[in-house]
């Protein structure tokens, strides 16, 4: 087992693995950006170090600081949390070759999955669900045109390393193709050095149904159930629940299985996610495969029983699944989480500025890293906490989260706890009738009835 593990991350999600750390006995090392000096999360661990200015590329994401690091601080293992540097192959194998172990699925497998055409080829070739789409486009029109024509309109423009729904835009006739495929291209290079792009179809109102994964080193995989991540904005998941509701129980417990047989197969060796969409008419298509933790893993612990982030660390030190994982895992009760957010929730835009007054609520899995008094910053992604309820029902899940959030107490920024509210007491989303466009639909019809600032 590790012995000291760096923390290549900040915030809830560092904070998070510091935890689990302690737990199994492992010193933690942390690191903290300028803008980052004095967060809650420092004081969590065994050993902090500074590793940059403010701006993520000369701090998180600067690897030749975090190589420096390993050797400085002895460490022999470093989590990558999610973001950031999480799924770069090239870091992976840097930090694998300077004697310390990268926590999180082989570089091998970050390369085979993080280019989304190569992934869905992959996918296809075993067998998956993969929906209609077109192969990497160049600058030629005329091919792309082409495409979209068999694809049929409204096609959905991808990044091809893309992630986090950048870069991803609709375009709903010949004209409007070459427009948004040249912003996508652009939105592209901008976000991921990389301007490739590729045509997918477009879903009217799916649903976005995704499944736990975890694969040790002896390449056998295992499942963890299913998660629905429906509700988003601009491509962003804000409200997850595990299971998905109201949807049929037997094709998504037996794409989960088939799922990890194909990944055991191709000796799929740590954490991975498998995304997907689920159209109306209850058929699925592969989205991508995210391999590393994912932001909402927390409601697949809470029905499961499962410590995911305690799994990655144990499948990278070698122990085989059944060395650590119940030989037969259940699904109880319901969860369900909902992202925080620092921004104005009526154009979905961040909100910057110091919390005068941060009181998270009690009672159910509060993950945050901030606290009262700090500031939220231009210079990272605006999500202050993730709330996580459980309980037996989904309806008395919704419920424990709806009073969670209303015991919430945030003031010096603008947040999206009332659109939160909003979107948890919707009748549809509270029968189970949930799709991807439910929170522009609902956030933005409540904001047109209520007077400003309701949605603030």
């Amino acid at each position: 087992m590790f012995q000291k593990v760096i923390v290549a991350n900040r915030g809830a999600i560092a904070s998070r693995l510091i935890r689990a750390l302690r737990a199994m006995g492992i010193r933690s090392v942390a690191v903290y950006s300028e803008a980052d000096a004095g967060a809650p999360y420092l004081a969590q661990a065994d050993e902090a170090h500074a590793i940059g200015p403010a701006l993520a590329r000369d701090s998180y994401l600067d690897q030749d600081a975090f190589i420096d690091l390993i050797k400085r601080t002895g460490a022999d293992g470093l989590h990558p949390g999610y973001g950031f540097l999480a799924e770069n192959a090239a870091f992976a194998r840097r930090v694998n070759a300077s004697g310390a172990t990268f926590i999180g699925p082989s570089a091998h497998w970050i390369d085979a999955m993080g280019h989304k055409t190569r992934a869905r080829a992959l996918a296809e070739k075993h067998g998956l669900p993969v929906g209609k789409g077109s192969p990497i486009l160049s600058g030629d029109d005329a091919l792309m045109q082409q495409y979209a024509q068999e694809i049929g309109y409204p096609v959905l423009i991808k990044p091809a390393a893309g992630g986090g729904g950048i870069g991803m835009l609709v375009a709903r006739d010949s004209v409007e193709l070459g427009v948004m495929a040249e912003k996508a291209r652009s939105l592209a290079m901008r976000g991921f050095s990389n301007a490739e792009i590729y045509l997918e179809q477009y879903l009217q109102r799916p649903r976005h149904i995704e499944f736990q994964l975890l694969g040790d080193k002896t390449g056998r995989v295992r499942h963890l159930f299913d998660r629905d991540c429906s509700l988003q904005r601009r491509h962003q998941k804000i409200i997850e629940e595990a299971r998905a509701p109201a949807a049929d129980r037997g094709k998504i417990d037996a794409l989960a299985r088939h799922l990890a047989d194909t990944f055991s197969q191709l000796g799929y060796d740590n954490i991975g996610t498998v995304e997907t969409l689920m159209s109306q008419q209850g058929d699925f298509h592969f989205l991508e495969m995210n391999t590393r933790l994912q932001v909402e893993h927390g409601v697949t612990e809470a029905i499961t029983g499962v410590d995911l982030v305690r799994a990655q660390i144990q499948a990278a030190a070698g122990l085989a699944l059944d060395d650590f994982l119940p030989a037969d895992i259940q699904a109880r009760g319901h969860a369900i989480e909902a992202r925080v957010y620092a921004e104005d929730s009526r154009r979905f835009l961040p909100s910057c500025g110091q919390l005068k007054v941060y009181r998270p609520p009690r009672g159910l899995r509060v993950e945050t890293g901030y606290a009262e008094g700090q500031s939220v910053t231009p210079h990272y992604d605006p999500m202050l906490a993730k709330l996580i309820a459980h309980a037996d029902t989904r309806v008395a899940a919704i419920d424990q989260l709806l009073a969670a959030l209303d015991e919430f107490e945030i003031d010096g920024v603008k947040t999206n706890l009332d659109a939160l509210r909003v979107l948890l007491r919707n009748d549809a989303f509270r029968q189970g009738d949930v799709h991807t466009g439910l929170v522009q639909e609902v956030v933005l019809d409540a904001a047109r009835k209520a007077p400003a600032p309701a949605l603030a």
